[in-house]
């Protein structure tokens, strides 16, 4: 790491003058260290090694002309989570490789550990295009902690990779689009043997309208989300039962439930 004092846009500048770090085209050219062109140019293409993570977020952010809470929107966090990173409050973050996917950059750039924000990055629409080419959709899988056995909060969740399916089979299970799908994964014993601790679920979250009884729904009661199987009640009531008899069922009013999907598929290992 260089010294903090090469973040001065002229102190960079000139050093870099006298090596390879400048396109001959510059290194050749008479450019006054003080021109506020040159200078502009050099930092837009050139990282300054200084540079924090917060102020690598600023700039993609600001190429990208993504605000903290689109941002926080397409990594599925809250505002202040992005905030936090983004004013140097923290320097951490467990979501950083998603946010270095939307920012169409790497990790490890964002962390310091490289030059160029574009070299290794994967570009999303490149990616959605190349998918759909070849007849795949693209379904993000998130870390939610559906809990099936007394559930956690979902106020701030992460995308933890990619499920990749395949276009036809996708249409004859979902209603909804693929942007309404997402996968997760359960956690506890309550829906054993149906669902068992870290299965894969796919959830489509435009079924939303309990129309049959005892389906098995994602759905969250207060703020934790749990997958169950949904019984509707007279009276505006439902239960939520579980698989596992030894798990009491649990009574939730109309305004106390929230319906985010229906679970249409389960994968396991063996």
């Amino acid at each position: 790491m260089r010294a903090k004092l090469d973040c001065d846009p002229v102190m960079a500048t000139a050093r870099s003058m006298a090596d390879e770090d400048i396109p001959a085209a510059y290194r050749n050219a008479y450019r006054p260290v003080n021109s506020q062109s040159f200078i502009s140019a050099y930092k837009e293409i050139y990282r300054c090694s200084g540079m924090s993570l917060a102020e690598r977020l600023q700039q993609r952010m600001r190429k990208l002309g993504l605000s903290q809470a689109e941002l926080a929107r397409r990594v599925k966090v809250s505002q202040p989570t992005i905030n936090a990173l983004v004013s140097g409050e923290t320097q951490h973050s467990r979501y950083i490789g998603k946010i270095a996917l939307e920012l169409e950059t790497t990790t490890q750039w964002l962390q310091g550990e490289t030059d160029d924000p574009t070299e290794g990055a994967i570009v999303l629409s490149d990616r959605d295009a190349i998918a759909e080419k070849l007849g795949l959709a693209m379904i993000p899988e998130l870390s939610i902690g559906y809990s099936m056995g007394g559930g956690n909060f979902l106020t701030d969740y992460e995308q933890t990779g990619v499920r990749v399916f395949d276009r036809d089979w996708l249409r004859g299970v979902a209603k909804g689009a693929y942007q309404d799908l997402f996968v997760a994964r359960g956690e506890g014993d309550s829906m054993e043997p149906t669902l068992r601790d870290g299965d894969a679920v796919l959830i489509d979250t435009s079924q939303k309208d309990i129309r049959q009884q005892d389906r098995i729904w994602a759905v969250s009661y207060g703020d934790l989300g749990m997958i169950k199987r949904v019984r509707r009640l007279p009276g505006g009531t439902y239960h939520l039962l579980s698989d596992n008899p030894a798990v009491t069922p649990v009574t939730a009013a109309d305004d106390e439930m929230h319906v985010i999907g229906r679970v249409i598929w389960i994968a396991r290992t063996i």
